[in-house]
């Protein structure tokens, strides 16, 4: 039984991961998959150095694809999505408290969900509303739908930034899916029949077969979820079905 679907168009999109800087990259990318790895920061030139300083690795992804996408549009509310956030500096505050050792008051106002969200904002200087969620195995697919609630509401365009990395050392034997750095931004609008770039996503029930069966893969080698989405944008696939959390997601390209 369906239960929901939203459509929405993209007006722009960017990604940016260690080694991938460019479209070619990306495409190459999602017509053969690898795992994506390697360091490195990328360059943020648009925003302040001051602000720059203070962003992790895993930030500065997400705003180099924010900016990129952006191209100095303002009041855009944008959504972003991270599934694990700032975990690494979260350890890091956690280890100083084990140790007696006093809080960088800078690493935790950047251990938030929502840090890169409000360096975006600061740095510039823009006032429109910002969304930070995490929903499992689900983000992108929530996070979607977050954007085109604000669409429905009346914005006219909603950025969307979807951005991980690999989990710390201590965090590593607990994760389901092959964990890789990476940052996408989509800047969306309502569906529009003359655009490209339509999408569809619709949801209903998964059966508990499906779902058992997505639990049974979970520590396997498979992709995070916003890669999965990314490649099926890149490609333009057709469809793309996936199951997670009690759910059966379906993904459509609209002619």
């Amino acid at each position: 039984m369906k239960l929901g679907g939203v459509r929405f168009s993209i007006v722009s999109d960017a990604a940016w991961a260690p080694g991938l800087d460019t479209a070619a990259a990306w495409l190459a990318w999602a017509q053969q998959p690898y795992a994506i790895e390697g360091s490195g920061d990328a360059a943020v030139a648009a925003m302040p150095a001051m602000l720059r300083r203070r962003a992790g690795a895993m930030g500065k992804m997400a705003l180099e694809a924010a900016y990129r996408c952006l191209d100095g549009k303002t009041g855009v509310p944008t959504v972003f999505c991270s599934r694990h956030g700032e975990c690494a500096r979260s350890i890091e505050l956690l280890a100083d408290l084990a140790q007696d050792q006093p809080l960088s008051p800078t690493s935790f106002s950047l251990s938030v969900h929502n840090a890169a969200a409000g360096l975006f904002s600061i740095a510039r200087k823009d006032q429109a509303s910002h969304t930070a969620l995490a929903a499992g195995h689900s983000g992108v697919e929530h996070a979607v739908i977050e954007a085109c609630g604000l669409l429905a509401d009346g914005a006219p365009e909603v950025l969307l930034v979807v951005y991980d990395c690999q989990l710390p050392e201590l965090f590593q034997e607990f994760q389901d899916c092959q964990e890789q750095p990476f940052a996408w931004a989509w800047l969306m609008s309502a569906e529009s029949a003359g655009s490209g770039n339509r999408i569809a996503l619709s949801w209903d029930g998964a059966g508990n077969d499906e779902t058992n069966a997505m639990e049974q893969e979970s520590n396997s080698d498979r992709q995070p979820a916003g890669l999965d989405v990314l490649g099926f944008y890149l490609r333009r696939d057709r469809e793309l079905v996936r199951t997670a959390d009690g759910r059966r997601w379906r993904w459509g390209r609209l002619a």
